[in-house]
């Protein structure tokens, strides 16, 4: 799909994406039932302020107060709702140039980010730059195949982190892209890259069978997918077990609605990503029954315009 459809119908509404047995539009508001909205973002790249109104093709779109209203809302209107990231929050405008990264952990902070994990362009102000930053993050970062046990990183990122909402448990962990040949090295230093796909299978295996979690979400950027052979969301789905969800970035891909695919035990793993600049602001409404045997999920993913 191009850009402009995209764009058009990106707040469609009714998708229903069933691995339970049971409609949610009757039962949302029952006390059996525990909605869980998960809101997402990913490549916002340091875009604070909306696109200009200059005749381009995102003019108006974007920009960290329209999102911030539309978090606030939706807030307001549910009781539990996960704010998540799936990296490259750095580089793209001036703001970073000059800030290096301060602001941006900022805004997340007081829009009250749950967690994120980490992307490429998050070593552009070098490992330095990225710790010295991490003061301002009142949430986590995520990421499971980067060791940082020799850089001034160790012991400022987490695995995972596990929420409780509603009674509902849900485990979050992150992966990240391999950097050689991508990131210079002189920027990531000592960081010890692994096997995306290992990484994500031992922890969400944690996270289901040892945490006892509900739900399993993966914040991903590995990207979508590719033409080569290189792993991606679509390879972690379908070579992993135990995830839920992936919420991915990298590929700066607009998806329409989340794609399900089934994972290595034939069961359904869904993946979401909202394009890139913060243009749009994922959504997707977890409904769990009080048993914790059945899940109804629906996706509407909402654009952060001028109208916002």
């Amino acid at each position: 799909m191009d850009r402009r459809t995209f764009l058009r119908n990106t707040t469609y509404s009714g998708l229903l994406l069933t691995t339970g047995a049971y409609p949610i539009l009757a039962s949302s508001s029952s006390p059996e039932i525990t909605r869980l909205t998960i809101l997402h973002t990913n490549d916002v790249h340091s875009r604070i302020e909306p696109f200009p109104m200059d005749g381009s093709k995102n003019e108006g779109l974007g920009g960290v107060a329209k999102r911030a209203t539309l978090i606030k809302r939706i807030r307001e209107e549910q009781s539990h709702v996960l704010l998540l990231d799936a990296g490259d929050i750095f580089q793209g405008t001036p703001y970073f140039n000059f800030f290096g990264g301060e602001l941006e952990l900022k805004l997340m902070s007081e829009m009250g980010y749950d967690a994120a994990t980490i992307g490429n362009h998050d070593f552009d102000g070098g490992m330095d730059g990225l710790e010295r930053q991490l003061i301002h993050a009142n949430f986590p970062l995520l990421v499971t195949n980067y060791d940082f046990e020799n850089t001034v990183l160790k012991g400022k990122t987490k695995p995972y982190k596990i929420f409780v909402k509603g009674g509902v448990k849900v485990g979050v962990f992150g992966v990240g892209i391999e950097l050689k040949g991508l990131v210079p090295q002189s920027l990531y230093k000592d960081t010890v890259y692994s096997d995306p796909i290992a990484a994500a299978e031992k922890y969400a295996k944690i996270l289901r069978h040892e945490e006892k979690c509900d739900y399993v979400i993966c914040l991903s950027h590995l990207g979508y997918k590719y033409n080569e052979d290189k792993v991606s969301d679509r390879i972690l789905a379908q070579n992993t077990t135990d995830i839920d969800l992936i919420i991915g970035g990298h590929t700066h891909t607009f998806l329409k609605e989340p794609e399900r695919l089934s994972n290595k035990a034939g069961k359904p793993v869904l993946i979401n990503q909202v394009g890139w600049a913060g243009i749009v602001l994922g959504r997707l409404d977890v409904f769990f029954e009080r048993n914790k045997k059945g899940t109804c999920i629906s996706c509407k993913n909402i654009l952060v315009g001028a109208s916002t």
